[in-house]
C-alpha cells in the first residue's frame, strides 16, 4: 500500500466566470424602466499553500483532479452574481511546481508560502454596466471568461539541514533514531527505508533537521535501486553525512570502496541550475557498527586513510550510543556555519508597476498559410478576451464586438496587412474564432438603430450595389414601356371608347 508520494501530476481547473444578465426593469406604469442586468461573479482560484502538517503528496496521488467552483451569473434588478469559492491545496514544505514541459513555475519553501496556480475567470458585465448615453438599453450582456486549466507536476524535495546517505543497511535509520525522536523502520535486510525520514536534532544551541533517505547502490544515478528516486531529497541539505558500514559481510565491500561508490554517484547526480553540486557540499564520514569487534578494528584501520582525503571521520555505534555526542556537535557546527554564510533573506517588497496603456492595448496581426489557403491571425490580450466574452448567438453583441475591435484599430491593421473583404481572419490561437472579414460590418458605436438584441449591419438583406440598383431601375423602366405599349395596342384595336360617345349611345 502506497503511504508516501513525492511526485504527482495534478489536473487543476479554476472556476469559470459567471455570465452577465440582460434584463430590463419593469413595474406598474413603467414597463421600460431601463437596463438592470447584474454582472457575473468571478470564478474561484486554485492556490497551493505550504502546510507544516502535510508531509506527503499522497492525497493528490489518489485524487489528482481538483477544480474550483464557478462564479454565479448575474440577475435582474442589479443583482450581481456571487464569486466562486477558492480552492486551497495544502502541500509539504519544499514542494516545487512545474508545468507540463518540466519548467519550474514556483518553489514553495517556508510555512504559509502560497502561490495561485490557476486563476479564475472574470465575470461578464450585465447590460446595466454596458449602457451608455448612446446605447441606452443594450439587449445583450457579456459572457464570463473560462478559468485556467491544465496539468502541473508537484515534486517534493525535503527541506533538511543534514542528509544521511550510504549503502542499504548501513545503519542510517538506526542513526537518525538514536540522535532524534524519529522512529523509522529498522530491520536486518536491505531497503527497509522506502521513504525519506526526518528527525529534529539539538546540538548545543543549534536545532536542526536530519533527513534519512533510502540507500544507494552502484548505478543509482542511472536509475538503479531507490537512490535516484530519493536523492533529490538531499538537494536542499547544507551538509551530508556519509554512513559507512564496517560490519558488512558482503564480499568485495569495505568502507573505502563504499565511499568511492557513493562519491561517484553524488558526482553523477544532476542538480538544479544554480545549486551547489552534492559532491562539493560539506561532508562528514561516519564509520558505523563498531560494537562488532571486527568492525572496530576495520574502522580504526581505515580512519587515517579517510582523514588523509581531508574528511572528518567519526567512529560510532548506534546500539551502544558511542560517539553520537561528538557527531551531533559536529553536525551542529556545519549547520551553524552554513546558516551564517547564507544570505539574510530580505522581506519582500510590494512593487506596483502599472502596465502602460500601449502594452495593454497591444495586438499583432500576421499573415499565415494553411492547407485551405492564407489567412490572417490576430493575437492580443484584449481582442482574445473580447471574443471569449461575446455571445455570437446575439447579433447586437456581435456588433458591439465589431465596434470594440474597430476602436482598437484591428480593422486598420488587417487592411495594412493586406486583408481584403472575404478574407479569413482568426482571433486567438489554435482554438480561436474564425470568420470572414467584411470591412463594411464595422461601424461606429452610434451605428443605425435596431431592435434590442439585433443589429441591422448583420441582417442578411445587404445594401444593393450601384450595378444592382441600375439593373433594377432598367428592369422597372422596361416593364413600364411594355405596359404602355400594351395599352396602346388595345386602344388601336377599338377596345377603348370615348366616355361621351358611350353616354350618348346609352341615352334613349
Amino acid at each position: 500500500m502506497v503511504t508516501f508520494v513525492d511526485r504527482v501530476t495534478l489536473h487543476v481547473a479554476a472556476g469559470n466566470g459567471g455570465h452577465g444578465c440582460a434584463s430590463v426593469h419593469r413595474e406598474k406604469f413603467k414597463p421600460l424602466g431601463g437596463p438592470d442586468g447584474g454582472n457575473g461573479g468571478k470564478g474561484g482560484d486554485v492556490t497551493l499553500v505550504v502546510d507544516p502538517q502535510t508531509t506527503t503528496l499522497l492525497d493528490y496521488h489518489r485524487s489528482p483532479h481538483r477544480k474550483a467552483t464557478n462564479g454565479k451569473p448575474g440577475e435582474g434588478d442589479h443583482r450581481n452574481g456571487a464569486n466562486g469559492d477558492d480552492m486551497v491545496l495544502s502541500v509539504p514544505d519544499g514542494t516545487m511546481i512545474k508545468d507540463a514541459d518540466g519548467n519550474l513555475i514556483a518553489d514553495l519553501v517556508g510555512n504559509g508560502t502560497s502561490f495561485v496556480i490557476a486563476e479564475g475567470g472574470r465575470g461578464g458585465l450585465g447590460n446595466a454596466a454596458l449602457a451608455s448615453a448612446r446605447r441606452k438599453a443594450p439587449g445583450f450582456a457579456l459572457l464570463g471568461e473560462p478559468g485556467w486549466y491544465g496539468d502541473i507536476t508537484l515534486e517534493l524535495k525535503t527541506v533538511a539541514d543534514i542528509g544521511l546517505i550510504g549503502f542499504p543497511s548501513a545503519g542510517k535509520s538506526s542513526l537518525i533514531a538514536a540522535v532524534s525522536a524519529a522512529r523509522p523502520k529498522i530491520a536486518d535486510y536491505p531497503f527497509t527505508t522506502l521513504v525519506p525520514n526526518l528527525g529534529v536534532v539539538e546540538g548545543g544551541d543549534v536545532r536542526f533537521t536530519v533527513a534519512d533517505v533510502p540507500g544507494l547502490i552502484p548505478g543509482a544515478s542511472e536509475g538503479k535501486g531507490l537512490g535516484l528516486e530519493f536523492l533529490r531529497h538531499v538537494e536542499r541539505c547544507a551538509a551530508l553525512v556519509q554512513v559507512l558500514d564496517c560490519a558488512t559481510l558482503e564480499p568485495g565491500r569495505d568502507p573505502l570502496s563504499d565511499l568511492d561508490v557513493i562519491e561517484a554517484e553524488l558526482d553523477a547526480y544532476p542538480v538544479e541550475p544554480g545549486t551547489k553540486p552534492l559532491k562539493e557540499r560539506p561532508r562528514l564520514v561516519v564509520l558505523n557498527k563498531v560494537d562488532v569487534p571486527e568492525a572496530r578494528e576495520l574502522a580504526e584501520m581505515v580512519k587515517p586513510d579517510l582523514e588523509a582525503r581531508g574528511l572528518k571521520v567519526f567512529i560510532v555505534s548506534t546500539i551502544a550510543h558511542e560517539g553520537l555526542r561528538q557527531l551531533t556537535f559536529a553536525m551542529a557546527d556545519l549547520v551553524a556555519q552554513a546558516r551564517a554564510e547564507a544570505a539574510v533573506p530580505e522581506a519582500p517588497r510590494v512593487v506596483v508597476r502599472p502596465v502602460a496603456v500601449a502594452e495593454k492595448d497591444a495586438f499583432d496581426v500576421r499573415r499565415e498559410n494553411s492547407a485551405d489557403g492564407p489567412f490572417y491571425r490576430v493575437r492580443g490580450v484584449k481582442p482574445e478576451r473580447w471574443v471569449r466574452q461575446t455571445d455570437f448567438a446575439n447579433d447586437e453583441a456581435v456588433g458591439y464586438l465589431a465596434d470594440r475591435l474597430a476602436r482598437l484599430g484591428v480593422e486598420d491593421a488587417l487592411a495594412q496587412a493586406g486583408a481584403v473583404a472575404g478574407a479569413t481572419v482568426v482571433i486567438g490561437g489554435d482554438d480561436g474564432v474564425i470568420f470572414d472579414w467584411e470591412p463594411t460590418l464595422i461601424a461606429a458605436a452610434t451605428g443605425p438603430a435596431a431592435p434590442r438584441g439585433s443589429d441591422v449591419r448583420l441582417e442578411t438583406d445587404t445594401r444593393p450595389t450601384r450595378a444592382e440598383r441600375r439593373e433594377r431601375y432598367q428592369e422597372g423602366m422596361d416593364a413600364k414601356a411594355e405596359a404602355r405599349e400594351e395599352l396602346a395596342q388595345e386602344r388601336r384595336a377599338g377596345q377603348w371608347t370615348d366616355p361621351a360617345e358611350a353616354e350618348e349611345q346609352n341615352t334613349p
